[in-house]
């Protein structure tokens, strides 16, 4: 068994925590606080500090980067902490697997592959873009070993208040009462179960294969929000619930008060359009396949 550090401790990193644990390994779990799971080494660190994060990756096999900065402060938080991770990737040799996302590709027509040019023009996605970039030059001059593992909207046991399957819908869909949108209600998207990403960033960091390139984490077919709350309402042996989608002009009016909702206008178009990920390589490659969604809503409902 390996030691593996796990950088934030959200709703990622908890579950990535617990699977590394459950086969055997020393999981190291680093956040500012110090918080972690139980049965975690808890290590509490400015991730921003390479010296640090340096020596609390010696002696590691992987190092997971599973945090999140507010969506807000992307600009001024990820460019150094992306510099300490590679920085520690490189003095330890750690394999360094980074949690990724879809933004860097922007607005797109057809189901997202991996090798979709990363073409976004905003500030915050480049960002990203950036971030990868860096790791896979460094990976191909040979001073780290990288790849990054992406997923669309997470859903599923111990989502945070950040997701759209978390207590906004599930709350008053268990209740009967209206669910409040702010999206449309029948546009489809993918939703990607937070255990698969764990079991993903698992196998990312284990095997070779992965190294080298961007993959996507084991996704089912896309469902739009009338179809999961459907099928949830089914499993509680409830009728459909109702939705709303609260009119755009109030969401853009409620951002000049929440820096996070003010940032929703960046990410509209993932929500108005039809928005596929494509798992397929992954799925290919390493025989794994994401949770039936049956099984994943009713973990979800019960988490």
């Amino acid at each position: 068994m390996g030691k593996h550090v796990v950088v934030g401790s959200g709703q990622v990193g908890t579950h990535l925590a617990a699977k590394l644990m459950a086969q055997g390994h020393e999981v190291v779990v680093v956040t500012r606080s110090g918080s972690g799971p139980a049965g975690a080494v808890k290590v509490a660190a400015d991730v921003a500090d390479r010296a640090r994060l340096t020596e609390v990756t010696k002696g590691a096999d992987v190092l997971y980067n599973c945090v999140n900065p507010k969506y807000h402060r992307w600009l001024t938080d990820w460019p150094p902490m992306a510099a300490s991770f590679l920085g520690a990737a490189e003095a330890t040799g750690a394999v360094y697997v980074m949690l990724g996302n879809l933004y860097p590709y922007g607005p797109v027509s057809v189901p997202m592959t991996e090798d979709l040019p990363l073409a976004s023009t905003s500030p915050k996605a480049q960002v990203r873009a950036r971030m990868w970039a860096d790791a896979l030059a460094a990976h191909r001059a040979g001073r780290i070993r990288a790849t990054e593992v992406r997923g669309s909207d997470y859903f599923g046991p111990g989502a945070t208040d950040q997701s759209y399957m978390g207590d906004r819908f599930l709350v008053p869909l268990r209740a009967g009462k209206t669910i409040q949108l702010v999206w449309p209600a029948d546009m489809p998207h993918s939703w990607t179960y937070l255990p698969d990403v764990a079991d993903a960033l698992v196998v990312a960091g284990s095997d070779e294969r992965a190294w080298g390139r961007p993959w996507h984490v084991p996704t089912a077919e896309p469902l739009t929000f009338r179809q999961l709350g459907e099928r949830m309402a089914a499993l509680l042996g409830r009728p459909a619930p109702r939705m709303t989608q609260l009119p755009w002009p109030v969401v853009r009016a409620a951002g000049l008060f929440s820096p996070m909702i003010g940032e929703m206008r960046h990410i509209r178009y993932q929500f108005v359009a039809p928005y596929v990920l494509d798992s397929s390589a992954f799925q290919s490659t390493f025989g794994v396949a994401p949770t039936p969604i049956a099984q994943a809503l009713k973990a979800t409902l019960d988490g």
